[in-house]
């Protein structure tokens, strides 16, 4: 059977490359700039018994595979798409810079940047198909929303169909409230005989489990006087698998290799005790409830989200949790807390990669048949 290869850049820790990964896919080439999530991407694999991805780990700039190394990647390409195989590029550029809670630089910013590299790439070594993640500042902010639609106009004019979505996390079973837009494109050299975009009735919703409109009209737990080790019985009426205690439950994460770390206040204990299970109102000391999902999983600053029923904030392993990793998924020991941290808050939550993962399989095999 013909496979799909993937080739993933700004990779992190590899949150999305693992739903594609146990979706049918095989990762060929990881290209990840920061060392440490790079290391925490081998670590993580080697320890769930995944394969080493055959064209290697890519610790450069991705500008280099625009500039000097552009025939090599092109060579790994070439040889990846060996046996009518096809290729495909996946990624998600850093996005502070359209993040609604960033500094808004856009485009100009050192991150913004990244994103223009991307579409460059995809155009210069024209995979057969790609995807393309990113905030939905990008999508709403209307001068942000200026240059998606350049870099789209850049992808059609050199070759792609595309479609895009406004997706939510929850909406594929994770336990949080997480926005982000996802543009899908396919060379158009795989449909020589179309003479309409074939993607006009891609099935983004083939897979998801929940409506944002029904999650809406449920009565969700607001707040409850924080009480440290309290019991509280789950509501009947909500759905139990999206909420941050059913994921701390099923991740066990008090026996996680990573259950015990978390960063230990030097100060605002005080203030920490003060906030009610369920307060996620204020921009820092957010205190999350045990049965309700959680808000969006960005940790900059080390402002990791308070546990909803002890006197701390949560650990990686609960963090892995909101992210809807597996079980079986760690990070190394040796990884700073600042980075665990930072990488968790910068990846794709694993249900919604593994959903998404799946409807393109689905797609792109019927391409292939």
């Amino acid at each position: 059977m013909n496979k799909l290869n993937i080739f993933s850049f700004f990779s992190g820790s590899g949150f999305l490359d693992l739903g594609f990964e146990l979706n049918g896919y095989s990762i060929e080439l990881v290209n990840e700039f920061s060392s440490s999530f790079i290391n925490a991407y081998k670590y993580s694999r080697k320890q769930m018994g995944l394969k080493v991805p055959k064209y290697g780990y890519s610790n450069i700039d991705i500008n280099e595979y625009l500039e000097k190394r552009s025939e090599e990647l092109l060579h790994y390409i070439t040889d990846a798409r060996q046996g009518d195989n096809l290729v495909g590029f996946i990624g998600g550029p850093p996005c502070p810079d359209f993040s609604v809670a960033g500094k808004q630089r856009g485009r100009y910013g050192d991150n913004g940047k990244l994103s223009l590299s991307y579409v460059q790439l995809i155009i210069s070594q024209q995979p057969d198909f790609f995807l393309f993640e990113n905030v939905k500042g990008l999508w709403k902010t209307a001068k942000h929303r200026e240059f998606y639609e350049e870099l789209k106009t850049m992808l059609s004019e050199s070759g792609y169909y595309m479609t895009d979505r406004l997706t939510n996390a929850i909406e594929f079973g994770a336990p949080q409230n997480r926005d982000r837009i996802l543009l899908f494109g396919v060379n158009k050299k795989l449909f020589p005989n179309c003479t309409e975009n074939p993607l006009v009735d891609f099935p983004w919703k083939k897979y998801i489990k929940y409506s944002l409109k029904d999650l809406k009209q449920i009565k969700w737990p607001t707040t409850a006087e924080f009480n440290e080790n309290s019991i509280m019985e789950c509501p009947t009426d909500i759905p139990r698998e999206l909420t941050v205690q059913y994921w701390f439950e099923k991740n066990d994460v008090e026996n996680h290799p990573n259950g015990k770390e978390c960063f230990v206040p030097r100060s605002g204990i005080t203030k920490m005790l003060s906030v009610a299970e369920g307060d996620d109102s204020k921009k820092s000391y957010k205190r999350l409830h045990r049965w309700r999902y959680s808000p969006t999983v960005a940790y900059g600053n080390n402002e990791v989200h308070l546990h909803p029923y002890k006197a701390r904030r949560l650990t990686v392993a609960e963090a892995l949790a909101l992210q809807s990793l597996p079980k079986n998924f760690s990070l190394p020991p040796k990884m700073s807390l600042t980075d665990k941290f930072k990488t968790i808050g910068n990846g794709v939550p694993f249900m919604l990669s593994s959903g998404i993962a799946k409807t393109i399989y689905d797609f792109m095999i019927g391409v292939l048949e």
